[in-house]
C-alpha cells in the first residue's frame, strides 16, 4: 500500500466540507456503498450539530440529508463512549418521524428513515463491524413474516414492511485496520484511519482523495481543525481522568453500592475496575496508577491522532508531553 498523503477525518468533513452541495459525490459514495444502492442527495436539513457550529468540543457530530426519493439520512459520528447510545438513535429516528410530517397529513406521508451511526468506541457486544436493523413482523405460531398487499406494494413502491419503517446501520469502526478490495470496507478503513491508498477504488473515495487533502486547507481552516482536535484531546483527557477518579470510588464502596454515574462510561468502568483492583492494593496506590494510567492512554491516542494529521514529532510532544521516543514507538 503506497500512500503518503493526509486527509480530514471524516467527523470534521461533515462539519464542514461535506455540507457543501459540490462535496456531494463523497457522502452520495459512501451512503451508496452502505445501503447497496444509488444515493442521490437534494438538500440539506437542519440537524442537531449544524444549528450550533460553536459547539467543537462535543466528540460527536451529524448531519441530516434528503436524498431524491424524498427520504431522510441522518448521518451521526460519535467519539465517546455512551451506554445509553442504542436509545439515543432510537430517539433520533423517532423525532425526524414525527417533525417531518404536517398536522393532518395522511400516515402515507410518514418519512423513511435511514439512520447511519459511525461509532469509534466499543458499543454492545458483537464480533461483526457493521451491523443493519429493520423492522419485521414475525408470527408467533407460525413464524411467517407479515406481507404488504399487493395493493399496498403499488401505493407505496416498496416490496417489504420493513422498507416503511427507519433502518438503522451501526458501523464500529475504532478496530478496524485492514486494508480491502471489498468497497464497504474501504470506506470502514477510511473512517478508522483517515487514510485513502492510491488503490482505493469504491465509490465517492476518488473524490474523497480530492475533496479531503489536508493541503487544500486555507490557513484559517487548519487553525480551526487543530482547534477541533486540541478540543478532541481535552475532552479525552476528561474522560480518561474521571475514569481513574472512577476506580478510587469503586474501594470505598464495594459490592454493595451500584455504579453512579460519573462521566457516564468512563466513570462506570473505572469504578468497576477500582472494585477488582482494590482489594489487592492500596487506596492511594489505585488512586495514583489509576490517574496515570488513564491519562497516558489517553495522550497516547492523541499522540496517534495528531501524528495522523502529519504533524512534526517536536509538536506532537510539546502538545502532549510524552517523550520522543514514546511518540516514535506509537
Amino acid at each position: 500500500m503506497n500512500n503518503n498523503r493526509t486527509y480530514i477525518s471524516f467527523d470534521w468533513a461533515l462539519k464542514r466540507l461535506l455540507r457543501d452541495k459540490a462535496n456531494f459525490k463523497v457522502l452520495e459514495g459512501f451512503i451508496s456503498t452502505l445501503l447497496n444502492e444509488e444515493v442521490k442527495i437534494d438538500h440539506l436539513l437542519e440537524s442537531e450539530s449544524n444549528k450550533d457550529e460553536e459547539t467543537q468540543k462535543s466528540n460527536r457530530v451529524d448531519l441530516l440529508a434528503v436524498n431524491s426519493k424524498g427520504e431522510l439520512l441522518l448521518v451521526e459520528v460519535q467519539g465517546e463512549s455512551e451506554y445509553a447510545y442504542f436509545q439515543r438513535i432510537l430517539f433520533g429516528t423517532s423525532k425526524l418521524v414525527t417533525e417531518y410530517i404536517n398536522s393532518g397529513q395522511n400516515y402515507e406521508n410518514v418519512k423513511k428513515v435511514y439512520s447511519i451511526n459511525i461509532v469509534y468506541f466499543d458499543l454492545g457486544q458483537g464480533k461483526d463491524f457493521v451491523y443493519h436493523g429493520k423492522t419485521e413482523f414475525r408470527g408467533i405460531h407460525q413464524g411467517d413474516v407479515l406481507q404488504l398487499s399487493t395493493f399496498q406494494r403499488q401505493k407505496f413502491g416498496v416490496d417489504e414492511v420493513y422498507q416503511l419503517y427507519p433502518e438503522y446501520y451501526v458501523l464500529k469502526v475504532n478496530d478496524f485496520n485492514r486494508w480491502s478490495r471489498v468497497p464497504l470496507e474501504q470506506w470502514i478503513y477510511f473512517l478508522a484511519t483517515s487514510e485513502i491508498p492510491d488503490d482505493a477504488d469504491a465509490p465517492g473515495l476518488q473524490e474523497a482523495r480530492e475533496v479531503l487533502k489536508l493541503t487544500r486547507m486555507t490557513k484559517e481552516e487548519r487553525n480551526a481543525y487543530r482547534r477541533y482536535w486540541d478540543d478532541r484531546v481535552i475532552l479525552a483527557d476528561q474522560i480518561e481522568t474521571a475514569r481513574g477518579e472512577g476506580k478510587i470510588e469503586g474501594f470505598a464502596e464495594g459490592r454493595e453500592k451500584g455504579i453512579e454515574a460519573g462521566i457516564k462510561e468512563g466513570r462506570e468502568i473505572g469504578r468497576e475496575e477500582g472494585r477488582e483492583e482494590g482489594r489487592e492494593e492500596g487506596r492511594e496506590e489505585g488512586r495514583e496508577e489509576g490517574k496515570e494510567e488513564g491519562r497516558k492512554e489517553a495522550l497516547i491516542e492523541v499522540a496517534r491522532n495528531l501524528k495522523a494529521l502529519g504533524l512534526p514529532d517536536s509538536q506532537i510532544a510539546q502538545s502532549t508531553g510524552l517523550t520522543p521516543d514514546e511518540i516514535r514507538n506509537i
